[in-house]
């Protein structure tokens, strides 16, 4: 049964980070993930936009400790009304949305739901219909995970772990340049986003996947730009889909990083942001200018 309530009534009350001034940006991680792991882009975009980057339901802060809202079993739907809900209570209009791996596929689904809402979609390691190739982990792959997060945690980006674990590891299938900078993100972002995630997080994606998701046919109806970067070697959604997604998207803009992996955001950092801020300005927006 569809709910009739407001969505400001079935919505959970998200943590959220805000920073910066002028146009808005609705920054959405991936799984596991949190705001702080999308630091990464807003720490340089909100130097001149404003960027609202919200914990998703059952990640990072927006759970039952620090919000006092009971986390319950929950779909992906239920994100998409978390995030409209959002952006209504802080006034936005209208904004862009930029998102990685999951959070790419919940920026598509809102501006689906509400085309006019949302300006321009930036889709980071994600596709409209994912497809992955990643092998099952085996006991080592496991054992070499754990070792090299540990060790990470208390010397990030520590050259000898990474050569010894951090290349064994279930890391390899996730980055291609394992260089020190790339762990340091992981250290302080991507660990303790991943023990923060909830079961429910975990239960609400395998659901979803388990229907094969796919929305491709569904892209032609957006006109906004889009800007879809993948990395080449990416195993978790790969570049073809990612590709895929771009040439189903009426106007959209390809890029794909050679010698980079699903975590390319953390790998090239500032090729990745200059690009970005490139396509901000082709597509002529504003970076002080008013949502309203």
């Amino acid at each position: 049964m569809i709910s009739t309530l407001p969505a400001s009534e079935r919505s959970f009350p998200l943590a959220v980070d805000q920073q910066g001034t002028g146009f808005p940006i609705l920054c959405l991680h991936g799984h596991p993930g949190s705001a702080d792991c999308m630091k990464v882009f807003t720490d340089v975009l909100s130097t001149e936009f404003h960027t609202i980057t919200p914990d998703l339901r059952g990640y990072g802060h927006s759970q039952t400790q620090t919000l006092g809202a009971k986390l319950s079993p929950f779909t992906m739907q239920d994100h998409l009304t978390d995030l409209e809900a959002l952006l209504d209570r802080l006034g936005i209009k209208k904004c862009l949305i930029l998102g990685w791996s999951l959070g790419g596929i919940l920026a598509m689904e809102l501006a689906l739901r509400n085309p006019d809402r949302f300006s321009g979609l930036i889709l980071v390691a994600t596709a409209a219909h994912p497809v992955s190739n990643m092998p099952q982990p085996t006991l080592p792959d496991l054992l070499y995970t754990l070792i090299a997060g540990g060790l990470n945690w208390l010397k990030p980006g520590w050259r000898w772990n990474i050569e010894t674990f951090g290349r064994r590891s279930l890391l390899r299938h996730l980055l291609t340049q394992h260089t020190p900078a790339a762990y340091e993100f992981l250290a302080k972002a991507g660990t303790p986003a991943t023990v923060k995630t909830s079961r429910h997080a975990h239960n609400a994606l395998n659901l979803a996947l388990a229907k094969r998701y796919n929305r491709v046919p569904d892209l032609a109806t957006l006109d906004c730009p889009c800007l879809v970067m993948s990395g080449e070697n990416d195993r978790h959604i790969l570049a073809q889909a990612s590709h895929e997604t771009a040439t189903h998207l009426k106007n959209s803009q390809w890029i794909s990083y050679p010698k980079t992996a699903h975590l390319f955001p953390w790998e090239i950092p500032t090729q990745v942001n200059q690009d970005i801020a490139h396509w901000l300005i082709g597509c002529g927006f504003s970076p002080k200018a008013s949502a309203d």
